[in-house]
């Protein structure tokens, strides 16, 4: 078998010396022997190949870490037109991928050029108010946030035809909790007997900070942000739990629009304590 010197190598191939040592150097491109006395480098026709393959790669502008993934199942002895057709059609999987990747990313951003305009239609400000003490019967409960509706569907059974108000929910975390979120479903109510009186409980009002939130629920976080950002400006202390009303949102049949929820967020915070 012929055996080529790096020059020789570089001819054949269209790869520059420098870039030959570089591959080598980065494990892509292993000569077929290495002089121990004069490092210098020789090359065979399999290394031709596989040297040929990594060059298309370089112009489909492959970084060469990917190029090493892509070739770690290449044979020295292999022919090049079998690996490059296997490599279509990995490449054309990854468009596949991509393409659907593409769509998403459509989506979101339609979503949040969509939130942007609400903001600017409805740019509600941070108020502080006093909230009274409210009867309610409630559910607690752990889980992902999407099983609210299901839950306060619960409750709206119990309470039936004593609910006065809109649902909401009672958020105890302090952080945002993937699968086990503390939760209390909550329905305002009057009027009670009998049982419903025994089931329901007071819950304490006091004085909070509250924001109407226009718009999906997954972009709540923005309207929080406001909020938190208006709790350290006035250096006022949080106290959990926080209150999600939900104002208007979907029905029991009909989903609604989304862009249409209203919902109002109750972030309750500390007394101010008195200055003798």
């Amino acid at each position: 078998m012929a055996m080529y010197t790096i020059g020789e190598f570089s001819r054949i191939t269209g790869l520059s010396i420098k870039t030959i040592r570089l591959y080598h150097e980065k494990g892509l491109l292993e000569p077929a022997f290495v002089d121990e006395f004069t490092n210098y480098r020789y090359f065979t026709d399999h290394n031709v190949e596989r040297a040929r393959a990594i060059a298309y790669l370089r112009q489909l502008e492959f970084p060469l870490a990917e190029i090493q993934s892509l070739l770690s199942e290449f044979r020295e002895d292999a022919q090049i037109l079998p690996f490059l057709e296997k490599q279509k059609e990995v490449i054309q999987s990854r468009i596949r991928e991509l393409s659907q990747a593409a769509s998403s990313l459509d989506n979101i951003i339609r979503q949040e050029r969509e939130v942007m305009t609400m903001k600017r239609q409805i740019e509600t400000e941070v108020q502080e108010k006093d909230v009274d003490d409210q009867t309610i019967i409630s559910l607690r409960w752990k889980g992902k946030y999407a099983q609210s509706g299901k839950m306060i569907g619960q409750v709206a059974r119990q309470a039936g035809r004593f609910i006065r108000g809109a649902p909401f929910n009672l958020y105890y975390d302090s952080e945002y909790r993937e699968d086990d979120a503390d939760i209390e479903s909550c329905f305002p109510v009057g009027g009670l007997s009998g049982n419903h009186a025994k089931a329901a409980r007071i819950l304490p009002g006091g004085k909070c900070l509250s924001l109407i939130h226009r718009g999906p629920y997954k972009q709540i976080g923005l309207s929080y942000k406001r909020i938190f950002g208006y709790l350290e400006r006035k250096a006022y202390h949080a106290v959990p739990p926080s209150r999600e009303i939900y104002l208007k949102g979907p029905g029991m049949i009909f989903r609604g629009n989304p862009r249409n929820y209203l919902t109002e967020i109750q972030v309750m915070i500390a007394p101010e304590k008195e200055t003798v």
